[in-house]
């Protein structure tokens, strides 16, 4: 019984439902601009694009041929954003001035460069664009409770975030949440710890488009060997019943 319970436990995979395992001397990325990046837009990123003109004045439709847009809508609450998708080579197709590389560019800069692409067609051009996509993905500590989050504000941090999410679970850490980011192939893992006030630094770190906040689980180990071992000692259990009754208890 007594090698049998052992062979057991060292086969029990303790909290298996762990994710974005490191190895111990796993060396995680240091961000050194918390709390001053600025979204940048991102491929599969979809943008809302409104361009008026005489630097705000008028709203103008980009679909129509530059000859009959001069006075078609004046009224700038008018619905005629149009919706672009960043296409996987970073550039939008646009009308009038076609296909426009503009992932990797913070919203101002997109804006100001559009503003200049226009300024071929329009007199002053003022261009508005945002990104209606963006979203995170956060595991806040508890199997089953994970959920993709919109990100409304053009700046929102990672504690704003896991907020949104519903706040940090009761088996989760706060000291140590992964932010994972780029490229997953070979993703950037930033290290933070909520667990402290100093923590408010590392948690204003602004998001970028599909972010990964994964708050680890505290460990199970108790609940994790229980599993493991009850249907052991159930057979054990039986085969002891049953060798009793063979020989007459």
């Amino acid at each position: 019984m007594l090698l049998l319970l052992t062979v057991t436990l060292s086969s029990c995979n303790i909290n298996p439902s762990v994710m974005f395992k490191v190895p111990s001397n796993y060396e995680y990325d240091v961000d050194q601009t918390i709390g001053n990046v600025e979204y940048r837009v991102s491929t599969n990123d979809i943008v809302s694009m409104s361009v008026y003109t005489n630097d705000g004045f008028k709203l103008i439709d980009i679909t129509t041929s530059a000859e009959s847009v001069t006075s078609r809508l004046n009224n700038m609450n008018n619905n005629t954003n149009i919706q672009f998708l960043v296409e996987p080579d970073g550039m939008i197709k646009l009308p009038i001035i076609g296909k426009f590389k503009i992932a990797g560019m913070t919203i101002r800069e997109a804006e100001k460069s559009l503003e200049s692409q226009y300024a071929n067609f329009y007199n002053k051009p003022f261009v508005v664009i945002r990104v209606v996509n963006r979203r995170v993905t956060v595991f806040p500590g508890t199997g089953g409770s994970g959920r993709v989050v919109n990100l409304d504000n053009e700046s929102t941090t990672v504690i704003e975030a896991l907020a949104l999410a519903g706040g940090i679970t009761n088996t989760g850490k706060a000291k140590k949440i992964k932010l994972i980011r780029g490229d997953l192939r070979n993703p950037k893992v930033i290290l933070i710890d909520l667990s402290t006030i100093e923590g408010l630094k590392q948690g204003n770190l602004l998001l970028q488009a599909n972010d990964i906040i994964y708050v680890e689980p505290v460990p199970r180990i108790s609940q994790e060997v229980l599993t493991q071992i009850t249907p052991i000692v159930g057979i054990i259990t039986s085969f002891a019943l049953i060798y009793n009754i063979a020989n007459g208890f």
